[in-house]
C-alpha cells in the first residue's frame, strides 16, 4: 500500500493477508479553487483495490480522514465509481470503510456531482452484488446515503457519527439531550445499523457476513462444508418458543446463527445460518429474550409492529434477490396495538406480506407457538407461498385465541359455557391438528428433530423454479 494511515491498517486487518492490490494510488485532487493545489491529497482521501476475504474476491474502499477529512471530492468519487464497475463487471462484493468529514466544499458542484454518480452506482449494483458499509468516524449529511443504500452496515460504538442533519440542528435538540448520530440511536431506534461494535469486532463481523453471502445474484456459491449431523436432536428447542434467536441458533450448523438489526425491532429476528453447509436466511417472531443461563431477561409482545415488519421485509427481499432460501418460526398473536404503531401498520404488515408472496426462493416455515390471524398470514404461511409448512405439536394456529372466541361465540353464558366452548374451539379450530388436516400444513413435527426437517425440506426444495407474472416490478 502507499501509506500506512488508519484507512489503510483497516483494510490490512479486514482482507486475507498480503491479498490487497491497491488501485489508483497516485491518484489526487484536480480542483485549485481555494488554492486546494497547495495541500497534498494523496489517493484524494480514499484507498481503493481487491483483496480476498478466506479466498472470496472483494473490492474495498477506505476513507483517509487525514486527507483533507476525508471529504468526498471529484477525483475521491471516481476512484469508489470506478471500484464499483469492476466489482459488476466481476460480480463480487463491495465494502466501503467510511470515515469522511462530507462534501467537499472547495470543489462544489464537481464534488455534489461525485456523491450523485456513488448514489447511481450502488443503485445499479443493489440486487447484483452484496454491498457492506462500516462507518467508523464521521458520515454526515449526504454522506449518510450512502449506506443506507447499501445492504447491511456496521458502526464502531463509541466514536462514530451517521447523520443527515446533526443532533444540534434538530429543533428542541441538543447531542447532550439525544445524540442522534451516535450507534446507539442509529441501531436501535432508526434501523439502519445492523451491528454496533468496537472495530475490530466489526472488521470480523464483516468477514463473517462476507463468507456467508453470495459474491453476486447469479451465482449462488454460499456454501461451506457441514461437519455438523444432519440428524442431530435438539431436546431443549421446545422451550425456546419465545427466544426465536436462541433456536435458530440451536438449529444451526455448529449452533451458529448471525444475527443482523438485533438492536431494532427485537420482536422480529433476522438473520444468516447454515443448514448443510448451505446459507438460510431466518426470519422469526420472538417474544422474551433469554439470558445466558436460560432465564427470561425481557418480556416482548408477541405481535408483528410495524417495525419489525419492515425490518423482515427488507431482509426478505435482500434474500430473494440473491437466491438465498428462507425460513421462519412462526409464533405471532397479532398486530401491536399502540397509536403510534397505528399509523404506519397496515402499510408495514402490507410490505412484509408482499415480500414473501413476491419472492421465488425455497420457503420453509415453522409453526412453533402461536399462529393468529392475519398476523400469521403475513408470517410466510402457505397461503401466501410457503412450500412447505411444520408445526410443533402444541402450535396454535387460527382466527384467535380460543378463550377469546368462545366469549364472543357464547357471549351472555356462564363461565363454565364459555370454558367448554374454549376446550371445544381449541381442538376444532386452533390446534396443530385441525390445521394439518384442512392442509394448510404439511407435517406436524417433535420441536426437538425440526433441524432434520427443515434441512430436507431445503434439500428438497433446492432445484425450486417459479416465475411471477411478467411486468417490470410491483409497486408496495
Amino acid at each position: 500500500m502507499s501509506n500506512t494511515s488508519q484507512a489503510s491498517q483497516r483494510i490490512t486487518a479486514l482482507l486475507d493477508a498480503n491479498s490487497f492490490v491497491e488501485i489508483g494510488a497516485r491518484v489526487t485532487a484536480r480542483a485549485t479553487d481555494f488554492n486546494l493545489k497547495q495541500n497534498d491529497t494523496p489517493s484524494d482521501g480514499v484507498i481503493t483495490g481487491y483483496g480476498v476475504i478466506d479466498g472470496s474476491l472483494v473490492y474495498v474502499y477506505s476513507q483517509d480522514a487525514s486527507v483533507l477529512g476525508g471529504s468526498v471530492g471529484e477525483m475521491h468519487a471516481k476512484k469508489i465509481v470506478r471500484l464499483y464497475d469492476l466489482a459488476m463487471k466481476t460480480g463480487a462484493p463491495v465494502i466501503g470503510l467510511i470515515d469522511s468529514a462530507g462534501l467537499r466544499l472547495q470543489e462544489a458542484t464537481d464534488a455534489l456531482n461525485g456523491f450523485g454518480e456513488i448514489y447511481l452506482k450502488q443503485t445499479q449494483a443493489s440486487g447484483v452484488i452484496p454491498q457492506i458499509t462500516a462507518v467508523f468516524g464521521s458520515c454526515g449529511g449526504g454522506l449518510a446515503i450512502i449506506p443506507t443504500l447499501t445492504d447491511f452496515t456496521f458502526m464502531e460504538e463509541k466514536k462514530a457519527k451517521l447523520f443527515v442533519n446533526s443532533p444540534n440542528a434538530l429543533e428542541g435538540n441538543n447531542i447532550g439531550k439525544l445524540d442522534t448520530s451516535a450507534a446507539a440511536f442509529q441501531s436501535e431506534e432508526a434501523g439502519i445499523v445492523d451491528v454496533a461494535a468496537d472495530e475490530d469486532a466489526i472488521l470480523a463481523g464483516i468477514r463473517e457476513l462476507v463468507s456467508m453471502l453470495p459474491a453476486n445474484n447469479e451465482e449462488n456459491d454460499a456454501f461451506a462444508e457441514c461437519t455438523d449431523d444432519l440428524n442431530r436432536s435438539n431436546p431443549e428447542l421446545a422451550g425456546c418458543a419465545g427466544d426465536t434467536s436462541v433456536a435458530l441458533s440451536l438449529i444451526a450448523d455448529d449452533n451458529r446463527f448471525l444475527e443482523v438489526k438485533g438492536a431494532y425491532a427485537k420482536s422480529m429476528v433476522t438473520g444468516f445460518l447454515r443448514l448443510n453447509g448451505m446459507t438460510v436466511g431466518a426470519v422469526a417472531n420472538r417474544c422474551e429474550i433469554l439470558d445466558e443461563e436460560g432465564g427470561v431477561k425481557e418480556k416482548l409482545d408477541c405481535a408483528l409492529s410495524a417495525r419489525g415488519c419492515e425490518k423482515a421485509a427488507d431482509f426478505v427481499n435482500f434474500c430473494d434477490a440473491f437466491d438465498i432460501p428462507v425460513l421462519t418460526l412462526t409464533n405471532v398473536a397479532g398486530y401491536a396495538a399502540t397509536k403510534c404503531a397505528e399509523k404506519q401498520m397496515a402499510k408495514a404488515a402490507a410490505k412484509l406480506t408482499y415480500a414473501f408472496a413476491n419472492a421465488t426462493v425455497p420457503k420453509v416455515n415453522v409453526i412453533v407457538g402461536k399462529a393468529f390471524g392475519s398476523a400469521y398470514v403475513a408470517m410466510n404461511s402457505k397461503s401466501i407461498g410457503a412450500d412447505m409448512t411444520y408445526a410443533w405439536p402444541d402450535a396454535q394456529i387460527g382466527m384467535m385465541d380460543a378463550k377469546l372466541a368462545a366469549k364472543i361465540i357464547c357471549d351472555g353464558q356462564d363461565a363454565e359455557a364459555i370454558d367448554a366452548c374454549a376446550a371445544e374451539y381449541a381442538a376444532l379450530q386452533n390446534s396443530a391438528e385441525s390445521a394439518a388436516k384442512r392442509g394448510y400444513v404439511d407435517q406436524i413435527i417433535e420441536a426437538a428433530d425440526t433441524r432434520k426437517y427443515v434441512i430436507g425440506a431445503f434439500e428438497m426444495l433446492f432445484t425450486k423454479r417459479e416465475d411471477r407474472p411478467s411486468k417490470k416490478h410491483g409497486t408496495v
